[in-house]
C-alpha cells in the first residue's frame, strides 16, 4: 500500500524528512480493531513534534498521522459498534502506526461515525482537536456542555485560531460562556469570530487592560493553548477565585504553583488526548462517545468543521508543506489532505 513515513528524524526542509513509501498493508484486523481505508487526513502539531530532528533511525519506516476519515474495510472478532462499509473518523493512538497510509488498524473504542453532512476532508479536520477540547472542558474540568449555569461566565481561549482553539470556542459558546479569544492578526481574529468568539483581543499586548476595556474584571475559565510559561503569571491574576485553567503545552521551565493559584484555589487541568489510548485505560470508549456526540452536533448545524485549507492529495511533498506551515506558527484552523495518487 502507499504510505508516507520517515526513516530518519530531519528538518522539514530536507526532502528525506518525509518519504513516499510502498509498504505491506496491515492485513486482517484482530481483537477490537477496525481496518480502515483512509480517505483523508489532517495534520497537527503532534506530527511535527513526533518528526522533530533527533539522532534515531527507524527500520521499518515510521508512519505518522493522527487525524483521519475513511471507510471500514474489515472488523476484528471483538468489534461490536461497526460494520464494513461504515464511514468513520478518528484520531487514533500515537503508540501505533498512524493514518498517513492507505489502510490503518485502529481500536473501535477510539472511533466515531463520520458526520453525515461532511465530506471526508472536512471530517478529517475534527477528531484530535474535538477530542482535546471536549475532554479538557467537560471531563478534566467540572463543566457541562448542556448546563446553562455557565451563562454569563467568561471563558478565555489563548490561541483561539489554532486547531484546538477553533473547536473550543464553538463548544464553550454552546455551553453558555461569554467567549474571549486571543489572536494577533486580522485574519486569525476574523477566524475566531467566525468560530463564535464574542470578543477577540491581541495576545501581543497586555491582556488585563484589553479585558478591562470590555468591562471584564475577571475570567472564570482560561484555556492556555499556546504557551504555558508566558501566560502563567497573568492568568493567575485574571482568573476568578475557584476558577479553572486548562493546559495542553508542557512548560519549558518549572512554573511556580503558589499564590495566587493556591490562594484562589484555582483548578489546574492537563489534557493529553492520547492518554487513554497510550495507557490502555478502561474508559477508552469515552472517545467513541465524544466523537459520536460531536458528529451529531455537526449534523444538527451546531458545530462546524475547522478546515481552513486543503493541500491536495496525501503524499510526502504535500505533507512536508503541511508540516512546514504548522512549524511557521501562522496556521489558522486545520490543514487537510485527501485521496491518493
Amino acid at each position: 500500500m502507499k504510505a508516507v513515513g520517515l526513516t530518519r528524524y530531519l528538518p522539514i526542509d530536507d526532502p528525506a524528512s518525509l518519504l513516499d513509501l510502498n509498504v505491506p498493508p496491515p492485513g486482517i484486523p484482530t481483537g477490537a480493531d477496525l481496518l480502515v481505508r483512509v480517505h483523508a487526513v489532517s495534520v497537527n502539531p503532534v506530527d511535527t513534534k513526533q518528526r522533530a530532528p533527533r539522532a534515531q533511525q527507524e527500520d521499518p519506516p515510521r508512519i505518522l498521522g493522527y487525524d483521519a476519515a475513511g471507510v471500514v474495510d474489515a472488523v476484528g472478532p471483538e468489534v461490536t459498534a461497526f460494520l464494513p462499509g461504515d464511514e468513520v473518523y478518528y484520531a487514533g493512538d500515537v503508540t501505533r502506526p498512524g493514518c498517513n497510509a492507505q489502510w490503518q488498524w485502529v481500536d473501535e473504542r477510539l472511533v466515531g461515525r463520520k458526520p453525515a453532512t461532511l465530506d471526508f476532508a472536512d471530517a478529517a479536520a475534527l477528531p484530535l482537536t474535538a477530542l482535546t477540547a471536549w475532554e479538557l472542558l467537560f471531563q478534566r474540568m467540572p463543566l457541562q456542555f448542556d448546563d446553562r449555569r455557565h451563562a454569563g461566565q467568561v471563558l478565555l481561549v489563548i490561541g483561539g485560531a489554532g486547531g484546538v482553539g477553533s473547536i473550543a470556542i464553538q463548544l464553550a459558546r454552546h455551553a453558555g460562556f461569554t467567549v474571549v479569544a486571543t489572536a494577533s492578526r486580522e485574519a486569525s481574529a476574523q477566524w475566531c469570530r467566525q468560530m463564535g468568539a464574542h470578543h477577540v483581543i491581541d495576545h501581543r499586548h497586555p491582556l488585563p487592560a484589553q479585558l478591562q476595556a470590555l468591562d471584564i474584571a475577571q475570567v472564570h475559565v482560561a484555556l492556555n493553548l499556546a504557551d504555558t510559561d508566558r501566560y502563567w503569571d497573568v492568568l493567575g491574576e485574571l482568573l476568578a477565585p475557584q476558577g479553572h485553567v486548562g493546559l495542553i503545552v508542557e512548560p519549558r521551565d518549572a512554573v511556580r504553583i503558589g499564590d495566587p493559584y493556591k490562594a484562589k484555589c484555582i483548578g489546574i487541568h492537563w489534557e493529553f488526548m492520547f492518554a487513554r489510548a497510550r495507557f490502555r485505560t478502561a474508559d477508552r470508549i469515552e472517545q467513541h462517545r465524544i466523537l459520536s456526540r460531536v458528529a451529531s452536533l455537526v449534523d444538527a448545524g451546531a458545530l462546524r468543521s475547522t478546515r481552513s485549507a486543503h493541500l491536495g492529495v496525501i503524499n510526502a511533498a504535500n505533507l512536508r508543506q503541511a508540516h512546514r506551515q504548522l512549524e511557521s506558527g501562522s496556521t489558522i484552523g486545520k490543514l487537510v489532505l485527501s485521496g491518493w495518487e
